[in-house]
């Protein structure tokens, strides 16, 4: 059964965002990269900077280029923990964020958070799972070059007490196997929370699976063109859908939105050697809405990453999504 859009909801702006992980760490602190700021009247030595840079530099770029944005929602992937931290200290105290380091379920690892703006939004419950086969302990599916976790966030909108469903996650870079899995644990997940809260549900994150190709099976099963691998039998108990629901798919928002606002940029991962090579540019980071219905997409942008110095604040670029629910 659809839900019925109401005629006065405003929209909400959401973005997903892989970070890239700190993997040049230092112990230069946020304000001490405030200090160091330059003047903002003179210009930059245009391109001078090449390939990746620290997180201590890339970090205020993220915070700069999102808070702008006025967006209420973001889920970001590969965060270390000092990453969420410093983006918490960044934004300020009128966000707060959810998730768990996916190695142990505290803080060791990247996360999969998602951060929302507390004058907009309340938190009414959050909860994580592995996309393995032990998805309620920290685990890896066979196979998979890391443990990979999905967050599950349960939210209000002040102005009109509406509630929505966010659920963000990471797949594997290595496994086609272990990204089918995922893809059907999310759709599965997704699909229970459609029936049980009737609320709009989204999904987000870098899927590291593009929509056509040899790696596109998650993508595929996401969207309702292959069928879903078998759950974990834990799993599908815990979130159980009744025999005799509905048909229930994502859909990829680019494409449920309006063209004229569909932003022109269309890969999401450009790598660090942007934008002098781009063989391996590719569009693997996604916002999903679920079939249920609830939301209208009236926005939808891939910003780039790059500034005028030639800093790239991140290897995949933000995505952007307007959704009225």
């Amino acid at each position: 059964m659809q839900i019925q859009l109401g005629a006065d909801s405003m929209p909400l702006r959401i973005v997903t965002y892989n970070l890239r992980y700190d993997s040049q760490p230092d112990n230069i602190t946020v304000q001490q990269s405030l200090d160091r700021l330059p003047d903002p009247l003179t210009g930059p030595g245009y391109f001078r900077k090449r390939g990746e840079q620290p997180w201590s530099l890339r970090r205020l770029r993220v915070a700069e280029q999102l808070l702008g944005e006025g967006i209420v929602l973001a889920g970001f992937q590969e965060a270390l923990v000092r990453q969420v931290y410093d983006l918490a200290e960044l934004f300020g105290p009128d966000w707060d964020w959810v998730g768990v380091g996916r190695d142990d379920g505290v803080e060791a690892g990247e996360y999969s958070p998602i951060f929302y703006k507390k004058s907009e939004l309340v938190l009414l419950s959050y909860d994580s799972f592995w996309t393995s086969n032990t998805p309620f302990e920290p685990s890896r599916f066979p196979g998979a070059g890391s443990h990979r976790v999905c967050t599950t966030l349960h939210l209000q909108r002040r102005t009109d007490g509406k509630k929505f469903t966010v659920l963000n996650t990471h797949m594997d870079d290595r496994s086609e196997a272990q990204r089918r899995h995922a893809a059907s644990m999310i759709l599965a997940r997704a699909r229970y929370e459609a029936i049980t809260t009737s609320c709009p549900v989204f999904a987000m994150g870098d899927f590291n699976s593009p929509p056509d190709g040899r790696d596109s099976g998650a993508y595929e099963i996401a969207t309702g063109v292959r069928t879903p691998s078998a759950l974990p039998a834990d799993f599908a108990a815990r979130f159980p859908v009744p025999a005799d629901a509905p048909l229930f798919v994502l859909h990829d928002l680019r494409a449920h939105t309006p063209r004229r606002a569909v932003s022109a940029n269309h890969a999401t991962f450009t790598g660090f050697d942007a934008p002098n090579d781009t063989h391996a540019w590719n569009r693997i980071d996604f916002v999903f809405g679920g079939a249920n219905g609830g939301w209208e997409a009236t926005g939808y942008k891939v910003d780039s990453a790059l500034s005028d110095d030639g800093v790239l604040a991140s290897d995949h670029r933000p995505v952007f999504a307007d959704v009225r629910i």
